[in-house]
């Protein structure tokens, strides 16, 4: 998890999020948007605009775009000072403009929110700080420094004062709340997809080794039969060719290699089967596998399997699927990493439900972040003590994000807690004192299908 982590903070660090092409087309709607207000202005309501220096702020915009079209590809992604520097433009054009057309008595004067609010969608936070505080500066100057709207009979457009306050505040604050909102929703849609994408490659490892195994195990089983054959006939010359050493020897050298052969294969076959009968597997034993990784870290792990109803007294025989096992796997980790001494994990059924719970003896959840176990990128600073027992560990909430996507899509319902009160003294405490995390599923989501007459021959892989 750390490494999946670390590189989405370096790919963060230096990711180009918006595309020249994006900002191009916008500019060529904002300029469109300014040549008819200044015609409107002029030609219909009569007002005296300086129509040479507006054309001027316009053709600058015109100008950028078109050298941005001839100097560079649309497609270009831009980095963090290019597209400040573009938004920057973008605003003190708009600033020039609101200067020449009657300052915040403009009405378009709103449209300095669209600069902050783009900065805060795709730029970091300061460059965010940065624009939306240049921009604010902008209205403010344009409440006092601007050159008066005017009829072409020489009569100036008034406007009250409280009512131009007001269009000011209303500014300042869209800045602030846009830029707020805008940069909220942004980062929460790019942690999400960050911790997505480390969900599917968690689980597309898990399924490589998992297919790898299978191929290890078709490849024993096919080779199986040829070398025991080549062993038989090679202890045959053995005997016939006692008379010959040389021979004998080169016979004694094919079984030997052929022993060989058999032992990589029976090492490599120790990683798991994906066979047609290891494919399920009863509830104990998925469990047993998904927490084997950590069951010599130093902390005892108890196993507890049980019904809890009469009619539901056999063990069910569950789907052995790469998802379960590694985001159970993952549930497993977190409670020994954080847990003093045991951790149980128990496995409860009933005729129409599953239940999993794993239960350790630590400190249990932070209350303060209780309610949002299970999101990406859930950051909280480490007290010693935890450091201690993760040395090198930067919780990112990756690890529990993940364990509960990947169970929620086999059809999991999952709940955190703390097994008892966080602030008791530690002698006031009972055994389970720690974290309990508890995946709930529907049988059918979870119990294999019954197969009339067994799950028959392994096919071929080709096949």
């Amino acid at each position: 998890m750390a490494t999946l982590a670390t590189g989405f903070q370096a790919r963060d660090a230096g990711a180009n999020w918006v595309r020249l092409r994006t900002l191009i087309v916008l500019r060529w709607m904002a300029i469109a948007g300014q040549v008819a207000a200044i015609l409107v202005a002029s030609r219909i309501y009569g007002l005296d605009l300086p129509l040479g220096l507006s054309a001027m702020a316009v053709g600058l915009s015109v100008l950028a775009n078109l050298l941005l079209v001839m100097l560079f590809p649309e497609n270009r992604r831009l980095t963090e000072v290019e597209a400040f520097l573009t938004l920057l433009f973008d605003l003190a054009q708009l600033a020039f403009l609101l200067f020449l057309t009657g300052g915040l008595t403009n009405p378009f004067a709103i449209l300095v929110l669209a600069p902050v609010t783009i900065s805060a969608s795709v730029l970091r936070l300061r460059s965010t700080i940065a624009l939306g505080t240049l921009a604010i500066l902008v209205v403010t100057t344009a409440l006092f420094l601007h050159v008066p709207l005017r009829f072409t009979d020489g009569r100036e457009l008034e406007i009250p004062p409280l009512f131009i306050f007001g269009f000011w505040l209303s500014i300042v604050i869209g800045i602030l709340f846009l830029g707020l909102y805008s940069r909220r929703v942004a980062t929460e849609m790019r942690s999400m997809s960050e911790a997505l994408l480390a969900t599917q490659m968690a689980l597309a490892r898990e399924q490589k080794l998992t297919d790898l195994a299978g191929v290890v195990a078709a490849a024993a089983h096919e080779l199986g039969t040829p070398l025991a054959t080549i062993k038989l006939v090679s202890a045959e010359l053995i005997e016939e060719l006692g008379d010959q050493p040389d021979l004998q020897e080169d016979a004694r050298l094919i079984r030997a290699q052929a022993d060989r052969c058999r032992d990589i294969l029976r090492d490599m076959g120790r990683v798991g089967k994906d066979d047609r009968h290891l494919r399920q597997a009863p509830l104990s034993a998925v469990l047993r596998e998904a927490a084997e990784p950590h069951l010599a870290r130093g902390k005892r792990v108890e196993f507890a399997f049980a019904s809890s109803e009469d009619g539901a007294r056999e063990q069910p025989v569950v789907l052995r699927r790469p998802e379960i096992i590694h985001g159970l796997r993952n549930l497993v980790q977190n409670a020994v990493d954080f847990a003093r001494a045991r951790v149980w994990v128990e496995g409860v059924w009933t005729a129409r439900r599953i239940i999993i719970r794993i239960t350790d003896d630590g400190d249990g959840f932070p209350p303060n972040l209780i309610g949002r176990i299970g999101d990406p990128f859930v950051r909280a600073r480490r007290s010693e003590p935890d450091a201690e027992l993760r040395p090198g560990y930067e919780g990112m909430g990756l690890g529990l994000f993940i364990a509960k996507t990947l169970l929620e899509r086999s059809g999991a319902k999952l709940s955190f807690a703390n097994a008892t009160d966080p602030f008791l003294a530690p002698e006031d405490r009972p055994d389970r004192s720690g974290a309990v995390v508890e995946a709930v599923w529907d049988a059918a989501d979870l119990v294999a299908p019954a197969t009339p007459g067994g799950l028959g021959k392994n096919v071929r892989l080709a096949e």
